[in-house]
């Protein structure tokens, strides 16, 4: 009997784990492997870029975690550099473009996974494809976003980086511009910085950014990017005024990569991700599977598919579509929503839901913020940290956490995560039996306190 073929769009997280836990399941006689990848690298972490622009990690190939040869070496034939420009599901067939020497080809698959990513959003207004504006979404960004800091940090003129956008991207480019040594503008169109937090804990962010010299406006918008007669970028053009650049890095977040899958007619929901089963299988297709940055995912506390992407979620997804494609079981059940960031020394971290989030679902709800420090206030290097809950009125179900603080504050939020993973209500919460040491925590750990207040908060709620 002919070895099946399983087919792979992608080349990085989720579509190289679905790759290798398929081989190993199934070995080369029983099921071929052919991945594309588009891009110079494969099974690298998007998430370490930041880290290496701003010299935390010095050498690119330290973020890749296995090369094409690798990959090559156990079976699976990996074609780099080689774009999948169409799909034909009737047909089970995809075409491919070799990027080097512009020969097109079809492919046919007897399974196939898509896991082509999320794209950096990038508005279409005059100037955005000007030299010296960059996206930060792949390694080849990374590295051509390192290349124009060098050649600016090699000359004698200003070093002025404008950030546009104030989510997790934003604020952590805009530490690595800082610390290559550039003056840094952050222009965000929201209310506060970190929009994955409610105002109220995203105002902490702007004080702590504002106490690190990076400039963070608020409520602008950015209009257009102004050139110079080389048609380099000159300026920021926003309604609240203009600002001088010579680097522009654009942290305004991604959007799902499904521009092959809906030309192919494959299910796409409300966030423009690819709709999939538990087991990570394209809803209505068989022997089409979806996974990463590409996928929307269910909200275990709303009860809806988001888009999240984070490494995490896409090994994961990986790790279930391989073993459903080599003859195992997985299931992917969804997320709460969990994600941690850090700009300079100030940590910050959330999971569930913000308190818009709950109304927007219909959950009424209680809040409750604490201030503590992350380890006793009388052991060296105590410092401040913020906590805020909310929590389903009457009920008390644990429904979001929120954490900025100073070393040793932002992994706390795991708890949380567990907490709301197992649907536990903040009076369960406060009995739980957490690590106690001076060195680590109070005797009353800030999320426990954090609980407590939470507690008080539903039941005066309720009288």
């Amino acid at each position: 009997m002919a070895a099946e073929r399983l087919v792979v769009i992608g080349g990085d997280a989720a579509g190289m784990s679905a790759a290798s836990q398929a081989r190993r399941l199934k070995g080369p006689d029983a099921l071929e492997i052919v991945a594309f990848e588009r891009g110079h690298f494969t099974s690298y972490s998007a998430c370490g870029i930041p880290y290496w622009v701003g010299g935390d990690v010095e050498e690119r190939d330290d973020l890749i975690a296995r090369t094409p040869e690798e990959h090559r070496e156990r079976d699976i034939d990996l074609r780099m550099r080689t774009e999948v420009t169409e799909l034909d599901v009737a047909g089970q067939r995809v075409r491919a473009l070799d990027r080097e020497s512009g020969k097109t080809y079809w492919t046919g698959f007897d399974k196939l996974v898509i896991a082509t990513g999320a794209r950096p959003v990038r508005p279409a207004l005059p100037g955005m494809d000007a030299a010296g504006v960059h996206g930060v979404q792949t390694l080849d960004d990374g590295q051509e976003l390192l290349d124009s800091l060098n050649a600016l940090r090699s000359g004698d003129g200003p070093r002025r980086a404008v950030v546009v956008g104030a989510g997790y991207i934003g604020v952590e480019m805009a530490e690595a511009m800082l610390k290559r040594g550039f003056e840094v503008t952050v222009l965000n169109r929201g209310e506060q910085p970190m929009a994955t937090l409610d105002a109220d804990m995203g105002r902490l962010v702007h004080e702590a950014m504002d106490g690190l010299g990076i400039t963070t406006v608020n409520g602008a918008a950015v209009t257009k990017i102004l050139t110079g007669p080389d048609g380099r970028v000159t300026e920021v053009a926003t309604d609240a005024g203009t600002y001088p650049a010579d680097v522009v890095v654009l942290g305004i977040g991604v959007e799902p990569e499904t521009e092959l899958a809906r030309a192919a007619g494959l299910p796409v929901g409300p966030h423009g991700g690819l709709l999939t089963d538990l087991a990570m299988r394209l809803v209505g297709h068989e022997n089409i599977w979806a996974g990463g940055d590409c996928v929307e995912v269910l909200d275990l506390v709303a009860g809806r598919t988001r888009h999240i992407a984070l490494g995490t979620h896409a090994n994961k997804h990986g790790q279930v579509i391989g073993s459903n494609v080599g003859g195992g079981y997985g299931t992917f059940p969804g997320v709460v929503g969990t994600a941690v960031s850090k700009v300079c020394d100030l940590e910050i971290a959330r999971t569930g839901l913000r308190e818009k989030d709950a109304r927007a679902v219909g959950l009424r709800y209680v809040t409750a913020t604490i201030e503590s420090t992350q380890r006793a206030g009388y052991y060296p290097g105590a410092k401040p940290m913020t906590v805020k809950m909310i929590a389903e009125l009457r009920t008390g179900r644990l429904l979001g956490v929120q954490i900025v603080g100073r070393e040793g504050s932002a992994k706390r939020v795991d708890v949380a995560a567990v907490a709301l993973t197992a649907g536990m209500t903040v009076e369960q919460m406060t009995a739980l039996d957490l690590g106690y040491a001076p060195p680590f925590s109070p005797v009353w750990d800030p999320v426990l306190v954090a609980a407590r207040k939470t507690v008080a908060a539903v039941r005066g709620a309720g009288s």
